[in-house]
């Protein structure tokens, strides 16, 4: 248990600094592009924006932390029960909040400080309430599902961020985050891992659902940190990829808490997505000292309709 934590804590933090690493990334290259090149018709970032952020170094730097921090939550999905491993994931977001401090020149208020707070308070009694993991195996149509929910979340988020453009930023962080949940999940139930078995591994529909979910997820939520603010981004992230996972490891995959303490593990996992939620809904770049506010609110990451 305890090396599961400290697993899912560095993957959290791998994430949160990433997150912010992007959006700088993102925002460097659109004050490079001419206003209104590398946009769709309907106010969203094409393909070649997008391209272009991930080409400067604080994006890539932050892809590489994704990627670290990729490894690190799928050893902790493997070791904690998926409601406690994805919501200390998703805590990445009190890192991106206070690294936003001092990289995006963002002063948070006494309410988002408050809400992280609840966050940090949620996980200590999640950490508290939490049993030891359910099984690994799930029926074969399981994988199946999971391989074709996750190509509807990545096609649909796509052409869904094509078409609303600007106003997509929540739903591209929301889908993001529901495709790193069906990650986790991937990772849960992957088959050939426990002995390991290459033929095994490779048959298994869920893993070909692990590098699109991953891949797609990094797409949306890059999207989303092009066209919404960062903490706002990130918050949608954590919802979608907190509460589906963990409602499925309960529900299907066997994970339950501590006898006696599932009121407990109940309570901590509704704050830490609430409080999340809060630090997004509080969050807003007018507290930004006025170089710092200026360099973000004078340069948009892409022009809105």
């Amino acid at each position: 248990m305890l090396i599961g934590l400290l697993t899912a804590v560095a993957a959290s933090i791998c994430y949160g600094t990433g997150s912010v690493l992007q959006a700088v990334g993102s925002r460097k290259a659109a004050r490079s592009s001419d206003a209104g090149a590398g946009v769709t018709q309907h106010g969203g970032p094409n393909l070649a924006s997008t391209a272009k952020a991930a080409m400067t170094w604080e994006f890539i730097v932050g892809t590489i932390l994704d990627f670290v921090g990729f490894g690190l939550g799928a050893l902790a999905a493997r070791l904690l029960p998926l409601f406690l491993s994805q919501t200390v994931i998703s805590a990445n977001l009190v890192v991106t909040a206070v690294l936003s401090v001092k990289m995006l020149g963002i002063r948070l208020t006494r309410k988002e400080w408050t809400s992280i707070g609840v966050v940090c308070s949620a996980l200590v009694l999640l950490a508290t309430a939490a049993g030891h993991e359910g099984g690994h195996h799930a029926a074969a149509a399981t994988h199946w599902w999971l391989l074709a929910v996750t190509v509807l979340i990545i096609g649909g988020g796509t052409v869904a961020v094509r078409f609303l453009g600007g106003r997509a930023a929540i739903l591209a962080g929301l889908l993001s985050g529901l495709a790193f949940g069906a990650l986790g999940v991937g990772v849960r139930i992957l088959d050939g891992v426990e002995p390991f078995s290459l033929g095994a591994l490779l048959a298994d529909p869920a893993l070909y659902a692990i590098f699109l979910a991953g891949t797609g997820g990094m797409y949306l939520h890059t999207v989303a940190l092009q066209i919404g603010s960062v903490n706002g981004a990130t918050a949608a992230l954590v919802v979608g990829e907190t509460v589906l996972p963990g409602a499925i490891g309960v529900l299907w995959l066997g994970d339950a808490s501590r006898p006696g303490l599932a009121w407990l593990a109940v309570l901590g996992f509704v704050l830490a997505v609430a409080g999340a939620v809060a630090v997004a809904w509080f969050g807003n770049h007018e507290g930004a000292d006025p170089e710092a506010a200026a360099d973000t609110r004078t340069d948009p990451p892409v022009p809105v309709p």
